[in-house]
């Protein structure tokens, strides 16, 4: 089969104890599940009606400040911004309008309204959803093209162990609505292929990219 991030060959392996068949893109690096595997949104968001995230929860406000530490100090002139995929939960959003930064949030299931296309902005983020996605190299360039020139995209989603025996045994493949899994290499051939720049990642499950100024 071929990757469907790269257009590589890639190589198959199966988890014993699931009976799951990943394939492991040779170019990217990308593992993902059989198609099989994927799940219509319905059955997703059957799944996601059971996160109980409370905006009010400390810990979960740290969650998201970790991720905007991180990307943040990175960026320059960052006025307007679209939480991409933000679940039932707009917390990140609200945090980076309390920092004037104004923000959209998106989500096909809970926030499906949020007229997005019609605007662009000098920051994207996601989290936690690449992970989800049927075609991530799709939605990767339609996320590059509401960027304003010189914007940036940042994802957060776990990368993957590069070792087939320690991928295994990882928790994160586990959730059946986990279908795609990358590393810092799958992003630096993504932002190769949409003319954008690779900023940074933190070595375990972030990354910031920027668009082309011209």
């Amino acid at each position: 089969m071929k990757c469907h991030i790269c257009g590589s060959s890639t190589r198959s392996f199966k988890d014993e104890k699931s009976g799951i068949v990943y394939y492991h893109c040779n170019g990217c690096e990308v593992i993902f599940k059989s198609p099989e595997c994927y799940q219509s949104i319905e059955v997703q968001k059957a799944r996601y009606d059971l996160h109980t995230n409370d905006e009010h929860d400390e810990g979960y406000r740290a969650y998201f400040q970790r991720f905007l530490d991180f990307v943040l100090p990175q960026t320059v002139d960052v006025k307007t911004a679209l939480d991409f995929g933000c679940g039932r939960s707009t917390l990140l959003a609200n945090i980076l309008n309390s920092m004037n930064i104004r923000t959209d949030a998106y989500d096909p299931i809970y926030h499906p309204d949020t007229p997005y296309h019609s605007r662009k902005y000098d920051l994207v983020v996601s989290t936690e959803v690449f992970e989800h996605l049927h075609d991530p190299k799709t939605v990767f360039g339609a996320l590059v093209e509401l960027l304003s020139p010189g914007g940036y995209l940042a994802i957060q989603t776990q990368f993957h162990p590069q070792n087939i025996e320690a991928f295994k045994t990882w928790y994160y493949h586990k959730d059946p609505t986990h279908i795609v899994f990358f590393v810092p290499t799958t992003f630096r051939r993504l932002a190769e292929q949409y003319g954008c720049s690779y900023v940074a990642d933190n070595g375990r499950n972030m990354v910031l990219l920027k668009k082309s100024e011209k």
